[in-house]
């Protein structure tokens, strides 16, 4: 051992799945007991570098050092046995069996030759409580919440008490609470030397929780550096290549010929909202801003027909009022792509053609509602080209893609149904930058095609980047409407904590 090496190094990885180039001489250090993050768009390499250190995969060429010695990693099994400790995105958890059976897969402690269930509670009780996951252990896994699920496979590894902790999007599930409370029990554990590699496409909770960041790009190190040397737009330019501001497209010229419509809400009230009045038209991006609990997502669910109004009056572009169901909206040309889209935009375990030909079916007008299967392939290969779906066919899973094919997915469905109110609650939530890019030109292409966007997103830029005006949430209540120069960060930001308008 070395202890003035780095604990782990990668020294020009390369690896190629047939054509694909995934690692392209990857070079990246790890300094003991650090936070280091990894970023980079789908494709970077990030997934497959992950892999290689964990024994799941074998390079092509190159090498791996840990504590200062070149070795070669041949399995999970030989990685762990290293210290060297994992948590996937995706959950690998058995449903049926018990939180305890999980946290001790294939090492279960015994006594006089069987399973101790005591042992098992007594040597897990003090990590569960620092992960704030209070559930009854004896309980089926499958029976918890998918962020109580995601802190049961993060306890697990850190019970085989790892040197290496690698976190590959950790807090995927984790709701804001949860997140806050991952990041307690990471210091503390950087505090007693454990040293963690940090994936995620959340800059800014990387800024947070990072020491150090490597960004990555078509499969090789851009630059590592300290988090204190840099800012967002320094990583989102070495992740792309571009400026931030390029990441947003100029309006797009509309179609000609293309009918004006408006949505029309007039004093509308609900538990979480108070005299909400404003007016869309086809041809703009509205974009809907507040912090969390301001009303921005129960408007966007009342005027989908998932929530009901105790008061007020919407005009829809039919002429017709606010729908009694999503079904109801999706018939009225109404479209919501949800921020959750794992949850409430797919089915995960079904096909792309499936999840696009399924809104489609409960849209149709007509008596006829089976669509016919080279109907449904049409359709589906027909989004797959518009929107640059990247899958080998239209009969691929939904939960084999990524999380920007994922959502373009989701976007596909509903555009089979030619909405003319389209709803984007913060839809690039858990996507990469370059998937980003892409779907912000798809929501210009819906604004030039004559469409009603209303746009909600958690990323300030997102927002001042696209919107033609920004409507502002507080508390319940509409406090501003920002248009034109008065669309700027400080505007926004202070419009937003404060509930008043700048200068008023």
């Amino acid at each position: 051992m070395n202890a003035e090496a780095p604990l782990v190094a990668v020294q020009d990885l390369r690896k190629r799945y047939g054509g694909v180039v995934a690692l392209d001489g990857m070079s990246v250090e790890v300094q003991r007991g650090t936070i280091h993050a990894i970023v980079g768009e789908n494709g970077a390499g990030k997934s497959t570098l992950m892999k290689i250190l964990a024994g799941v995969v074998r390079p092509d060429s190159g090498t791996v050092w840990l504590d200062g010695e070149a070795i070669t990693i041949e399995s999970p099994q030989a990685a762990r046995e290293r210290g060297i400790g994992i948590v996937y995105q995706e959950l690998s958890l058995f449903p049926q069996r018990s939180v305890l059976a999980n946290l001790f897969v294939n090492h279960e402690p015994t006594r006089y030759g069987l399973i101790s269930h005591g042992t098992m509670e007594a040597e897990s009780a003090d990590m569960l409580r620092q992960l704030g996951l209070h559930v009854d252990v004896n309980a089926p896994v499958g029976s918890l919440t998918i962020g109580e699920q995601q802190l049961v496979e993060l306890c697990r590894v850190l019970l085989e008490e790892p040197r290496l902790l690698i976190l590959d999007e950790p807090n995927s599930a984790l709701n804001e609470r949860e997140t806050k409370r991952l990041f307690v029990v990471l210091r503390q554990l950087r505090e007693r030397g454990i040293t963690m590699l940090y994936v995620s496409h959340r800059l800014e909770e990387v800024f947070e929780i990072a020491d150090r960041v490597t960004v990555t790009r078509n499969g090789h190190e851009v630059f590592t550096r300290d988090i204190e040397a840099l800012t967002i737009p320094e990583v989102i330019e070495g992740m792309v290549g571009a400026h931030q501001e390029d990441l947003f497209p100029p309006p797009l010229a509309p179609i000609a010929g293309v009918k004006e419509q408006r949505i029309s809400v007039q004093n509308l009230s609900a538990d979480e909202l108070r005299d909400i009045s404003f007016e869309a038209r086809t041809g703009e991006i509205i974009g809907l801003a507040g912090l969390e609990g301001s009303g921005v997502s129960a408007l966007l669910g009342m005027l989908f027909g998932m929530q009901r109004a105790k008061s007020g009056k919407v005009t829809y572009p039919d002429g017709g009022g606010l729908p009694n169901s999503p079904t109801s909206a999706a018939r009225r040309g109404v479209c919501l792509v949800p921020a959750d889209r794992k949850r409430n935009g797919l089915m995960l375990e079904k096909s792309i053609l499936e999840n696009i030909a399924h809104v489609t079916t409960g849209a149709l007008q007509t008596s006829a509602v089976w669509l016919r299967r080279g109907e449904m392939l049409q359709r589906a290969n027909r989004q797959i080209d518009n929107l640059r779906i990247k899958t080998r066919s239209a009969y691929t899973l939904a939960n084999q893609l990524s999380g920007g094919n994922q959502q373009k997915v989701v976007v596909g469905k509903w555009l089979e149904a030619a909405p003319t109110l389209v709803l984007l609650d913060d839809p690039t939530r858990g996507v990469d930058v370059g998937a980003k890019r892409e779907i912000y030109v798809l929501i210009r292409q819906l604004a030039a095609e004559g469409r009603i966007v209303l746009f909600s997103s958690t990323e300030l830029p997102e927002l001042i980047g696209l919107c033609d005006r920004i409507i502002v949430l507080y508390r319940g209540r509409l406090v501003g409407e920002l248009s034109g120069s008065e669309i700027t960060d400080r505007a926004l930001l202070h419009t937003i904590n404060t509930g008043e308008m700048p200068g008023k």
